[in-house]
């Protein structure tokens, strides 16, 4: 067995996982895009960030009507996403399908719905209100460069079991970058899924009269996901943890940024740590959920624990206005701050660092 293969969660394996799980139908069209993007951008010498975002959902049939979602609207991704950008990198955005995308995000139905920044001009053509045209114009230029460039790539997931097969992916055509390439994993991931093999194949009857036999035909484990009597079941596998493939195989030059949600402040440092030892990546990014908009904990292996905060007369949240640039205003009058325009630059620098040092590792 080679190092590719090695266990990486008790009995589960790389080539195990891949073996018997399906291969996305897009993947060859998604591989083709990524190979044509870093192809360009290794050319131009210019630094590529993967940015994944949103959340991923596990099917319970084949025939989906049922799925387990995991939280996420993939505000920190789209918005990471942009500050890469202006900070220099290409960057291919692997996202949730229907999550917040960069630029566009800042127009959501999470945020502020389009329309409302529209009108009819004399003449009844379609216009952007007075008041909103310097702002909708310099996420209209950055959103423009972005393309003309071609420094934006956008793939989108909506299964675990097509992340970690674009996410594989993605690495080994992120190869010839070398430390120039960079993984800013932000996604949601499911730490649980349903195993090919234990998959049914239609929708799963909530009535007893209509509700098939849940024998499986090989004899072994019942379907993942089940009837008993008038109960749904379901017995789902732990996704193996590719984190540590990802380092060590797949992108073994890149730098790669994990991140870490939790919910009990008293255990944050702890696990962080403890991710950051276990997989021998370059840094984690920790979050409380209730606090994630306005601070976040930087683990690194050299640079110990180190608190990121927007002061709290600052923070998004506390937005009461918009000022002529388009930016939130705090109630003090202050242009509020995005807490990624201050993570991404962390990071490019700690990359930077990483590049001159010519060790891409840690």
């Amino acid at each position: 067995m080679n190092h590719a293969e090695q266990s990486v969660n008790g009995s589960s394996t790389d080539a195990d996982y891949f073996a018997t799980n399906p291969k996305p139908a897009t993947l060859d069209q998604h591989a083709s895009l990524v190979l044509a993007f870093v192809e360009q951008h290794a050319s131009e010498q210019r630094r590529v960030a993967v940015v994944t975002s949103g959340g991923t959902t596990v099917p319970l049939e084949n025939q989906t009507v049922r799925f387990i979602d995991n939280f996420s609207a993939g505000t920190r991704g789209a918005t990471s996403a942009e500050y890469f950008l202006e900070a220099g990198y290409a960057v291919i955005f692997l996202h949730r399908q229907f999550s917040l995308l960069p630029y566009s995000r800042h127009y959501s139905h999470n945020t502020n719905c389009f329309l409302d920044f529209m009108t009819h001009n004399g003449a009844g053509a379609v216009v952007v209100e007075n008041e909103y045209q310097q702002q909708m114009s310099q996420v209209l230029d950055r959103y423009k460069h972005a393309k003309q460039a071609n420094a934006l790539l956008l793939l989108s997931f909506t299964t675990v079991n097509e992340y970690l097969w674009l996410l594989r992916e993605l690495a080994m055509q992120m190869q010839p970058l070398g430390p120039n390439g960079l993984f800013y994993l932000a996604a949601a991931v499911s730490d649980f899924f349903v195993p090919a093999e234990r998959m049914v194949e239609h929708k799963i009857q909530s009535s007893e009269e209509f509700n098939a036999s849940t024998t499986n035909p090989t004899g072994e484990r019942p379907p993942a996901a089940h009837m008993d009597g008038k109960r749904l079941v379901i017995d789902l596998d732990p996704v193996p943890k590719f984190l540590k493939q990802l380092v060590d195989v797949w992108a073994p030059r890149s730098m790669i940024i994990s991140f870490k949600l939790e919910t009990d402040p008293s255990l944050l440092a702890q696990k962080a740590r403890h991710a950051l030892e276990k997989y021998s990546h370059h840094l984690v990014i920790g979050n409380l959920l209730m606090t994630r908009k306005w601070e976040v904990l930087f683990v690194s292996a050299g640079g110990g624990e180190r608190w990121v905060r927007v002061p709290a007369g600052r923070r998004t949240k506390s937005v009461t206005g918009i000022d002529t640039e388009g930016k939130g205003v705090t109630g003090l009058g202050e242009p509020s701050i995005e807490i990624e325009s201050w993570i991404v630059p962390e990071v490019a620098k700690m990359h930077s660092d990483l590049i001159e040092k010519g060790d891409s590792r840690r």
